[in-house]
Parts: C-alpha cells; structure tokens; sequence
C-alpha cells in the first residue's frame, strides 16, 4: 500500500514537472508560429525565378532566368551590442514578440548569462534604426543586433552576462569573419539618438578580440592631426560633431562623455585613428 501511495504520488509529480515544462515552452508557441510562417515567405520569395513583379526590359521582351552557379547567402559584416533600457529579460522577450513595437534582435543576452536566439543571422532584425557608421547607411541589413538585460542607468553588468556575450560574440566572429573592428555600440551609429550600451565595459571585450582599443603608451598627435577626419575614418558620422565627439568618449573614454575632445582625448583618438588607417 505504501509503495502504490509512492508510486502514485510519483506520477503526480511527474505530471506536474511535465505540464510547467510544456506551459514553459509553449509560452511563445504564437509567436514561433509566426516567425515559421515568414521564413516560410521568405523562401517562397527567394526561389521564385524569375521574381513576381519583376519589370521587362526595355525591349519589351519576356523575363528570361538563367541560374547561375555563383553565388551565396549574404552575412552580417557587423555586430552591435545594445542595452535594452528595460527591467528585465521577460519584459524585452515581449516587446520584441509584439508585432506593433516593430522592433526585435537577433539575440537578447539576461543577467543571468541566458541567451535568446530570436533572429536568424542571416535575416534582417529591427535593431538598428536610423544610423551611420562609415559609407553604410543600412546596418540593420549588414549586422547582427544583441540586446543585453540591462535598464541602462542603475544596472550593473553582472560577470555571468559579459561572460556569455564574449562566448556568443567569439562564435559569431569566427563564423562570419567579422573584423575585429566591427563590433560596436547603437550609440556609435546613431550618436544623435541612443546612448546605448551604457557604461559598458568595452576595454574588456577588446581584450577579447571585440572591436578595438587603444594602447597603454600614447603618442602626441602631430600639429596638423585633423580630430574630425580622425573620427569618420573610425566611423563616425560627423554631420553633428558634438554627438559624434560624446559617442566616442562614451565608447573609449566613459569618464568624461561632455563633447568636447581634452587634450588626453585627443592622444587615444590620434591612436585609434592610426589602427583603422
């Protein structure tokens, strides 16, 4: 009798393990389906040959589609890290679940070192919005966005959180060749707007192979060094100077992000400027 209580007392507890499992990975069941169903058009609109809706040409003639043997998947060339200036994980999941917010990326990264895959690499996700980094007007057709749990202000970041941005970004890197270069922050390309990452820890990531950083030892600039030259060579759009300057210091300088370049400023941009050259 004791052993049939246990037993049942088992499949009780089974059944409940069972049921919060299924609860757990059906929470976002809608949105996957979702998410199917546009890959699914994706791909109808990739094999169509030719494509629907494609124009003749000037002679008036008929599409002809002649398949060629050269060719591949696009892939990112860019990875910006984010902050999602909210106040946890689970409240980030649903915006970017939530059709009218019409934002989303590729990957959100917890406190907790959890990560979320939302976004194929190679689909475009709406991270980026309006930016600018070099010539490239459309990052979030050439990169890959990941937001980091973070409130953006009071929130610091906890070692479980960088440790498993490092692990994801070393495996992005290798599978992409991302230059080392680029991996940047939303307030490098759209300086006028977002002050995201906040406080971020980018020396330590640069350590890592994560973008770039400037030596221990610094070398006056020569009289004729050119600061505003010097930051749209790194990538800046310096269309508005003073946000481009206060994008900078906040990447590389983080004490200090009034736009103004100090004298010490000047010395890291000068050494920065020489790696991107």
């Amino acid at each position: 009798m004791l052993v049939n209580k246990i037993t049942l007392k088992s499949a009780v507890l089974i059944s409940c393990v069972l049921l919060l499992t299924n609860c757990s990975t059906s929470k976002y069941a809608a949105t996957d389906k979702v998410y199917k169903n546009m890959a699914k058009g994706f791909s109808k609109i990739i094999k169509a040959t030719p494509p629907e809706g494609q124009t003749i040409d000037s002679l008036n003639n008929e599409q002809y589609f002649v398949g060629t043997v050269n060719m591949g998947i696009r892939k990112p060339n860019f990875v910006i890290i984010h902050h999602t200036a909210q106040d946890s994980t689970a409240q980030t999941l649903k915006t970017f679940t939530i059709a009218r917010t019409a934002v989303s990326a590729h990957y959100v990264v917890g406190r907790d070192g959890k990560v979320y895959h939302m976004v194929n690499d190679y689909l475009r996700a709406q991270h980026a919005g309006v930016g600018r980094w070099g010539n490239d007007t459309d990052l979030n057709s050439s990169s890959i966005g990941i937001e980091l749990d973070n409130n953006g202000t009071t929130d610091p970041w906890t070692d479980a959180q960088i440790n498993s941005l490092c692990s994801l970004l070393a495996t992005l890197k290798k599978k992409y060749s991302i230059p080392t270069a680029n991996f940047i922050g939303h307030a490098d390309i759209a300086p006028t707007r977002k002050p995201d990452p906040n406080n971020f820890p980018w020396k330590t990531l640069a350590k890592k192979g994560f973008g770039l950083w400037y030596d221990d030892v610094l070398q006056l600039p020569p009289a004729d060094f050119d600061t505003t030259i010097a930051l749209r060579i790194i990538g800046y759009d310096v269309r508005n100077l003073p946000a481009a300057i206060t994008a900078f210091k906040r990447h590389f300088v983080g004490t200090d992000i009034t736009p103004k370049l100090t004298e010490p400023d000047k010395l890291i941009l000068y050494n920065l400027y020489k790696k991107y050259m």
